[in-house]
């Protein structure tokens, strides 16, 4: 949520960050109607104010009144009843005031709300402008030793590579067919060293964060409530990639979502707090099912681990002051995370910087870490997949978008209270980094090395197959 003070102050840079992020919202009517609202909110205290003013005065002012009447008679008697009467009636007239000004501000309440909770974030002064992913610029890539970009697999390697598809049904890791039974497309089952090997990725990454980065764990609800995804933003851009539980139907007193992500969770912890000044930063982690709808993904990725509507995911969110620099600090801190784990992974990557039109609502500045998967992109002369990079990790910095939504604030030095900034990362996310992760250690003869660091989280096992 935007601040409407600097809204105000700085009309364009809302304009202008609408524009960049290739969005639609009317900024100039927010303005007219936050203007209007403001208006009918002065009027609106000044009656109540009087109301309770007169309330005060008007009983001793009566009683005079009355008491002057008892001796009174003719036009004097008739002037001290006018006089009585209009003070009797003054407080109605008030409190019909009051009402005629909360019958407006209720009349445009829910479009304002509405308008103010679509005005996105504006992007970063640095972040490239861009329309889309296309735009997004490469910051770096790195390769494990004797791995060459420039090469095919078969160069590289000196056999032609299996997809994750091909290797998943070898080794009996993964059931596509009984998945699609029980609940429909995009759906899959894990099995045996498959679900094994799932288990110790989001393990390693958990313990990766609690032990090497001192963040610490958290199990926070994957079910929440709509202002919990309201507050941490996905709302309302994002309501048609969650899944809804219709509770009020049911007679609970509120309906219910399933996260997409360990951040809602997170965030949701201390919204409507203000924390002190040595509590921050909080750096917390979580691994936890997720779920979305991939609503607009019709064709895309039908098939394999890559777009799948249930995965896992080992996640990271630091609230930290309201400081540009300290953030981008702990914003540097969350990529270099990820590529310590991805290179104890021995897993190819490169770094995306997104571009303005790529990064959605919420976030200022955003970096995609995107792996290489040998299994992807158009066949080559040989008849085997070309390779091609996919996103498997995101990096981002709100500022203080989000914890406004969530009424989530500090007491600084000086003891005023701000409201914080906030970052997320994914840690690792799986079965989705599972592509990757077999496609590039198979063997020529289709076995699957097992990268040291996962061995112990796997009883052991150094091969599959």
């Amino acid at each position: 949520m935007i601040d409407l003070k600097d809204l105000r102050e700085n009309p364009d840079k809302y304009r202008n960050g609408v524009r960049d992020k290739c969005m639609s919202v009317d900024i100039d009517r927010l303005l007219a109607l936050d203007e209007a609202r403001r208006a009918i909110l002065t009027r609106l205290e000044t009656a109540r104010s009087e109301q309770n003013k007169i309330s005060k005065e008007i009983g001793p002012k009566i009683g005079q009144l009355k008491g002057k009447l008892k001796g009174a008679a003719g036009d004097e008697k008739d002037r001290l009843e006018m006089e009585i009467a209009a003070l009797e009636a003054k407080p109605a007239e008030l409190k019909a005031l009051a009402a005629e000004e909360e019958r407006h501000l209720n009349a445009i309440d829910p479009e304002f709300k509405a308008l103010w909770l679509q005005v996105p974030q504006p992007p970063a002064a640095d972040v490239p402008r861009g329309k889309g992913s296309e735009d997004n610029k490469e910051i770096r890539r790195w390769a494990p030793a004797g791995w060459d970009f420039a090469k095919t697999f078969a160069e590289n390697r000196g056999f032609k590579p299996r997809t994750h598809l091909e290797l998943v049904k070898t080794h009996g890791l993964v059931d596509f067919e009984r998945g699609v039974k029980m609940s429909g497309t995009r759906h899959y089952v894990l099995t045996g060293l498959g679900m094994r090997l799932h288990q110790a990725v989001l393990r390693y990454a958990l313990d990766f964060m609690a032990d090497r980065r001192g963040f610490k764990p958290m199990g926070v609800p994957v079910i929440v409530k709509e202002e919990c995804m309201v507050g941490t933003g996905f709302f309302p851009a994002g309501r048609e990639q969650a899944y809804h539980i219709d509770e009020a139907a049911r007679g609970a007193g509120h309906d219910l979502f399933l996260t997409g992500t360990g951040e809602v969770g997170l965030m949701g912890l201390h919204a409507d707090e203000i924390l002190s000044l040595d509590q921050l930063p909080l750096k917390y982690c979580t691994a936890s099912t997720c779920f979305r709808r991939e609503a607009g993904a019709a064709g895309k990725d039908t098939a394999g681990l890559y777009r799948i509507h249930q995965f896992d995911k080992v996640e990271q969110v630091v609230v930290c002051r309201a400081d540009e620099a300290e953030s981008r600090a702990w914003h540097a801190q969350m990529i270099e995370t990820v590529e310590m784990i991805l290179q104890s992974l021995g897993l190819a990557y490169r770094l995306l910087q997104c571009c303005s039109g790529d990064l959605g609502v919420k976030n200022e500045d955003m970096i995609d870490i995107e792996s290489w998967m040998p299994g992807r992109g158009e066949p080559g002369k040989d008849g085997a997949p070309t390779g091609e990079f996919g996103e498997t990790h995101s990096a981002s910095r709100l500022g203080d978008f989000q914890c406004r939504r969530l009424n989530l604030r500090y007491k600084d030095e000086q003891g005023k209270t701000r409201f914080a900034y906030a970052l997320n990362n994914t840690v690792i996310a799986s079965p989705r980094v599972l592509i990757p992760l077999l496609e590039m250690h198979q063997q020529s003869d289709g076995s699957v090395v097992v990268p040291d660091v996962l061995r112990p989280y796997m009883g052991g096992v150094a091969k599959i197959g």
